[in-house]
């Protein structure tokens, strides 16, 4: 079957900025509403300083152990834990009025990811590269108290919080694979085309922790099937079993692993066509992972689709 590529898209990259932990960067906070702030631009009237920057590293995990007989321990489970990141930061103005608003401004754009979901940490490298976390305010948006400060400048260090310690690539990685062209079985000599989307692969992720994927089918097809080779974990949608039915030409239908949801591009519920309770809507560790996905009642236009963003220990 053939094999259809995405084109990656490069961005420009930013200018490079030093900050502890991770080096030369361009860093960018977008607020809930998606505004985007800038942290590393020292001409604007606000940045981060680099000196107390923390949490920028390897992800937090708390060990569980048993005691062993003969002494020591032994690992039985590691959990990680929500990341915490501390984040110092520079308010100014030309005159205490420019200064007043600059400061309510940051403060509200921080603290907004309390009551309007999370806010966004973006590090960009100077080769194009952009990885993301999703953060919310904690604490620490107060001015130093001292002589001069507060008039037309100030600092304070936040603490931002963390629910998914990893980090991730804005560049998803993607698979996509479809029917060539079906063939009449006498013409122009006895030849036959398979009913089926067989994509059997090695799927890469060049990430440090496990990502689940989303699979996106486009029709026609009856029935859906994937595979994890290396550990025979699968999962089939069986599409006559929804209130949709099979899926016609053009028509898609998008699994999410994590949380599991299964929606059609109408938008209705088909969770109910995954082979419960057997099915496994497995994730995909670093590295690489053999995969086959297969489509039933297939035909020219039928597709499959694999995306997922790697998500990274560090920045």
């Amino acid at each position: 079957m053939p094999l259809v590529t995405a084109p990656v898209v490069t961005p420009e990259p930013p200018p490079p900025v030093d900050v502890p932990e991770i080096g030369y960067a361009s860093i960018t906070y977008i607020d809930p509403a998606g505004t985007r702030w800038p942290m590393t631009d020292l001409s604007a009237d606000w940045y981060t300083l680099a000196e107390g920057v923390s949490g920028l590293g390897a992800a937090p995990y708390v060990l569980t152990s048993d005691d062993h007989p003969r002494g020591g321990a032994r690992l039985r489970h590691v959990q990680p834990q929500p990341r915490t990141i501390v984040w110092p930061l520079f308010v100014k103005g030309v005159d205490h009025t420019v200064f007043t608003a600059n400061w309510r401004k940051l403060a509200r754009a921080f603290t907004r990811t309390l009551r309007d979901g999370p806010g966004t940490l973006e590090v960009a490298r100077p080769d194009g590269s952009v990885r993301t976390v999703a953060v919310h305010y904690s604490a620490g948006y107060d001015g130093r108290g001292q002589v001069a400060t507060g008039i037309t400048w100030d600092s304070a260090v936040l603490t931002l919080w963390c629910e998914d310690p990893y980090w991730v690539d804005v560049q998803a990685v993607t698979v996509h694979r479809e029917t060539g062209t079906q063939v009449d079985y006498l013409e122009p000599y006895p030849s036959v085309s398979s009913s089926q989307v067989l994509g059997a692969t090695t799927v890469d992720n060049p990430g440090d922790v496990d990502v689940w994927p989303v699979w996106v089918i486009t029709g026609p097809a009856t029935s859906i099937t994937f595979t994890r080779e290396d550990t025979g974990e699968t999962f089939t949608l069986d599409m006559e079993d929804t209130v949709h039915g099979a899926l016609l030409d053009g028509e898609t239908v998008t699994v999410s692993t994590d949380p599991p949801r299964v929606r059609s591009d109408s938008d209705e519920n088909l969770v109910n066509g995954l082979n419960w309770p057997t099915a496994v809507l497995w994730a995909l560790p670093p590295g690489e992972t053999p995969v086959t996905f297969q489509l039933d009642g297939a035909a020219a236009g039928s597709a499959v689709d694999l995306l997922f963003h790697p998500r990274y220990e560090t920045a």
